[in-house]
């Protein structure tokens, strides 16, 4: 049990990095959540503080998430019978958690969904690539990055449920369940999103507010 409490531990504090705050801090002395969206992540940095730093905003979180994962997978202390999927698959979680409720930032954090493909980038390489695609192609045509988060955790969750009962790749149950979770997690954090986007007047990617 030690060591899931220490792989948790680890994921949650690597979460908890509020990247896009403390960007907004350091190089313009502002609080990224009371400008643009409000929101932590690195379509609100792109949108006030500009491309390159929304870049280096989206490559941190999703390394939170790839991290947490890895160290994950490598730790064991003998006390529990789990396997390092397993482990990489709570450490995974545990930094989406931190960053949804960062320490570092009053437990007010963003959606999530960088620090999620992380954990999928270690889990899951070429599902997440497709459904990375998906995101690419619904944003550059849409231009909605709710939307396109939206058909891409659907996509990655259709994908692995497929796969697991229908195809019979090793998929075990957890990738399954977290799918799922990912999916629901989705649409909860974008259910604004939903509503401005069934009412018209989502934001558009690129658009300045």
């Amino acid at each position: 049990m030690v060591t899931v409490i220490v792989v948790a531990a680890i994921g949650y504090v690597l979460g908890s990095i509020p990247t896009g705050i403390w960007l907004g801090k350091l190089v313009r002395g502002i609080d990224l959540r009371e400008h643009g969206s409000k929101s932590m992540g690195a379509t609100n940095v792109f949108r006030v503080l500009g491309w390159k730093l929304a870049v280096v905003a989206l490559i941190i979180d999703v390394a939170k998430g790839f991290l947490a994962a890895f160290a994950g997978s490598r730790i064991n202390l003998g006390d529990i019978a789990m396997t390092s999927y397993q482990l990489a698959l709570i450490g995974g979680i545990a930094a989406v958690a931190g960053h949804l409720f960062p320490l570092f930032a009053n437990f007010k954090g963003g959606k999530g969904i960088a620090t999620g493909a992380g954990l999928l980038l270690f889990l899951a390489p070429l599902e997440l690539g497709f459904a990375v695609l998906v995101f690419i192609l619904t944003v550059l045509i849409c231009r909605y990055v709710s939307l396109g988060s939206l058909l891409a955790a659907t996509f990655f969750a259709v994908s692995i449920i497929l796969e697991r009962f229908y195809l019979r790749y090793p998929h075990g149950g957890e990738m399954v369940a977290f799918a799922i979770l990912i999916f629901v997690l989705v649409l909860m954090t974008h259910r604004s999103n939903i509503k401005r986007l069934m009412e018209g007047n989502e934001n558009r990617f690129g658009a300045k507010k």
